[in-house]
């Protein structure tokens, strides 16, 4: 079997590994890739929002399967391309990928099907949303960017001064583009969050081990929000209990719901959930693996992920037992100094082999934004590199990964110290 992935960051090189172990795999090819995910895939220099471009490659290669990562191409419709051209893909349509590309549409499905999510409104116009916001008088208050924003259309405005300020600067000043032609005002959730990625094929739905992502920059969360500075899987606050609950409520309604209003959603599900203390509640939905999620769950898949691809897309999941290894799983992320504002790039990493990895094999590092240059590995983004590490215990994977840290380094790296802790502590 020979794999197109569509995409070039931390999430990529994690679903290349985990293909790779794979006996089925021949051949994997990556557009555009990056310069770790060049020693494990042949890459191809094509955006990955350039559907046209990418068809084109995968007429060119004739993949048996296109696995169509990224949000952005597939809200965009890369895989109703890809299909109409005969290739087989995983990841969504477009018309299920707007789970993600629309929150006014996720909160309106939720709304109807009575999946549980936070009390909201919806607004085109800047003096309703902010009369809206005088008249609840209730902060925190969250609004939110329609459409996708790189993870960065959500503002959480403590007084009516930032809530307005944040209303104005969506619906008027345009700050997001499009994404933000619509907004949704929601409700403050309480309590700890967790994510938990499916697998589905439309009909059946199959839970993936949950995690614990770090948004914040800097330690104690502080900080700006990022795409994400370390995660750890499984999430010890997701209770078997939990668990059981979610999926009445939660997991098996969206999927079904979906599949009644004629969008059947195939491929990776992302579910950010609020355990709140009136039970667990939908934060937001994804079309995809989360990065980086990704990089502490597929780690820790025991099946074959090359069997999962054909099951959902021949939506025969349900005959297929996905297992799950125990222990644990810890990631750090590396990232450029000044990330998630101003930071340069182009510095030279060092303690890693000619294939991007540690030598001793303590841990797996993904890498999420390098380059190949002159036979050296360089910083290429804002996230830099994913060091994982599994363990039995989750204080062990952490403490190999924060080992591995310690023996790569680049100009003005920047990781948190803090990865897990709140874990730890239960």
């Amino acid at each position: 079997m020979n794999i197109l992935v569509v995409g070039g960051g931390g999430r990529e090189h994690a679903v290349i590994t985990a293909l790779a172990k794979s006996p089925k795999v021949d051949k994997i090819y990556c557009a555009p890739g990056n310069g770790g995910i060049s020693k494990y895939a042949e890459c191809f220099p094509v955006k990955a929002t350039d559907i046209d471009g990418m068809v084109e490659l995968a007429e060119k290669l004739q993949p048996d399967y296109v696995f169509v990562t990224p949000d952005d191409p597939l809200v965009m419709g890369m895989v109703d391309k890809l299909n109409e051209k005969g290739f087989r893909t995983f990841g969504p349509k477009a018309d299920a990928a707007i789970l993600e590309g629309s929150k006014v549409f996720s909160k309106s499905l939720m709304k109807k099907y009575g999946i549980p999510t936070a009390a909201y409104e919806t607004f085109t116009d800047a003096d309703k949303a902010i009369e809206y916001i005088k008249e609840k008088n209730s902060y925190p208050a969250v609004i939110k960017c329609d459409g996708l924003a790189l993870g960065k259309g959500v503002i959480i405005a403590k007084d009516e001064q930032e809530a307005e300020a944040a209303v104005k600067s969506m619906l008027l000043d345009g700050k997001f583009g499009k994404s933000g032609s619509e907004i949704v005002i929601e409700e403050f959730m309480e309590g700890p969050e967790v994510t938990v990625l499916a697998f589905t094929d439309g009909k059946c739905v199959k839970p993936m081990v949950s995690s614990m992502d770090h948004k914040r920059a800097n330690d104690n969360d502080e900080g700006l929000n990022t795409g994400g500075m370390g995660t750890i899987a499984p999430n010890p606050l997701y209770t078997r209990a939990i668990s059981e609950e979610c999926m009445k409520n939660i997991f098996l309604p969206t999927i079904k719901a979906m599949r009644a209003e004629g969008r059947p959603f195939k491929g990776c599900l992302y579910f950010g959930l609020m355990l709140t203390p009136n039970g667990a509640k939908v934060v937001e939905y994804n079309c995809r693996f989360g990065d980086p999620e990704a990089q502490v769950v597929l780690p820790l898949l025991k099946t074959d992920l090359a069997d999962i691809i054909e099951a959902v897309y021949e939506e025969k999941l349900h005959d297929l037992d996905v297992q799950w290894e125990k222990g644990a799983c810890a990631c750090v992320v590396m990232a450029s100094g000044g990330y998630p504002e101003k930071y340069e790039t182009g510095k030279e990493i060092t303690g890693l082999d000619e294939k991007g990895q540690l030598a001793d094999g303590k841990a797996f590092v993904y890498h999420a934004g390098t380059k190949l240059e002159d036979d050296k590995f360089l910083t290429a983004g804002g996230r830099v590199l994913g060091v994982t590490a599994t363990a039995d215990s989750l204080k062990q994977a952490l403490d190999k990964a924060y080992e591995a840290v310690g023996e790569i380094s680049f100009e003005s790296a920047h990781f948190r110290k803090d990865i897990g802790q709140r874990a730890l502590k239960g």
